[in-house]
């Protein structure tokens, strides 16, 4: 079964939240590919639209966009996500993750591109209010 660490970032008003995705939710996720989008019920936000914008697997190596597949590449790079050049014109073969959400993947970033009725932090507080209880 597929869990999920999910980075929502918020462009209205610049903050972003975290939140754990498990079951079938996360099972829905799986497949999806940086750039896609995804509609805000499977992380907890009836409403809003959002689009993948990125990740990370269990090992921490980056998701890339221009890398098929699920699988993990090395790539000659020249800076850009998850390479961190010193000097102009350096290139570094470095491991990058493919660009489609597989159960490998540990965390998910995901930007909100339509809002729903209510805010964020509303169905967040929910969540946590609902854990306490129980």
């Amino acid at each position: 079964m597929a869990e999920f660490e999910v980075v929502i970032s918020d462009p209205k008003d610049g903050n972003t939240y975290q939140k754990k995705v498990d079951g079938q939710h996360a099972n829905r996720l799986i497949g999806k590919k940086i750039g896609g989008e995804v509609d805000g019920i499977f992380v907890g936000l009836p409403g809003y639209k959002l689009k993948v914008t990125g990740g990370s697997d269990i090992d921490g190596f980056p998701m890339k966009n221009n890398i098929p597949g699920t699988g993990r590449k090395k790539v000659l790079a020249k800076g850009g996500i998850g390479l961190r050049t010193h000097n102009k014109g350096e290139k570094k073969k470095k491991t990058f993750r493919g660009n489609t959400i597989s159960d490998m993947i540990n965390q998910i970033n995901l930007k909100v591109i339509e809002h729903g009725p209510k805010k964020i932090q509303d169905h967040l507080e929910e969540v946590e209010e609902e854990g306490e209880s129980k």
